[in-house]
């Protein structure tokens, strides 16, 4: 998705690379939201509901298809500049095949969003926040969840076992049952020991029934 034009060779001279522009839908975005955030009532009112503009740093609530690729652009050009700028040993390194590990996904696009806001600020104070807690951190949580895996290349899901365990009829059933078990011992519990702070001709409510219980 990256192109060699979208990212400069590592010898093309320059000490630094600046930090790579959001492509058009992104920016678009963020200008919505910054207009639900600080826009005049009727430029907020054309938003609609502003609880479903898309955030780039969320990247499934980006749904429209054009806006997506550009998010997918932005976030690789992303990981090449980091990569370059700021990983000295190859354990830091970002893998190429991100795309396949939704948790770098997720944490990439936060990443992406905090070193863009930089952009907006009239002082040092995020940049140095961003040097000193953001990228550091990140940079560890993928060292300990990838450890050695796709050095070289792509490391299918070793966890996949485990989560499809997980999800399976009987533990969904197993888990269920924990939930109910708890709910009604808890139940139980109220009846026996109403809240003494409980307003006079309040009762409990039987979630399943609807019936009002003493």
């Amino acid at each position: 998705m990256t192109t060699a034009r979208e990212v400069p060779e590592a010898e093309d001279g320059r000490m630094v690379w600046p930090f790579p522009k959001p492509p058009p839908r992104v920016r678009l975005a963020y200008r919505e939201l910054s207009i639900a955030a600080n826009g005049r009532p009727e430029e907020i009112a054309a938003l609609g509901n502003v609880r479903n503009l898309p955030r780039p740093w969320l990247p499934a609530t980006c749904a429209d298809p054009v806006l997506r690729v550009d998010l997918w652009k932005w976030l690789d050009r992303v990981a090449a500049w980091i990569n370059h700028e700021y990983v000295f040993d190859p354990a830091g390194i970002i893998p190429t095949c991100w795309p396949r590990h939704p948790h770098l996904i997720h944490e990439l696009a936060v990443l992406a969003d905090q070193r863009h806001r930089v952009h907006e600020a009239l002082s040092s104070d995020l940049i140095e926040e961003w040097h000193r807690y953001t990228l550091p951190a990140f940079l560890e949580r993928m060292r300990i969840r990838m450890q050695s895996h796709c050095e070289r290349q792509h490391t299918p899901w070793p966890s996949r076992s485990r989560y499809v365990n997980h999800v399976s009829d009987a533990e969904v059933h197993k888990r269920t049952e924990a939930y109910a078990g708890d709910i009604r011992a808890a139940r139980t519990e109220q009846v026996k020991t109403p809240d003494s702070n409980m307003r006079p001709g309040l009762r409990v409510v039987d979630l399943e029934t609807g019936e009002l219980m003493d």
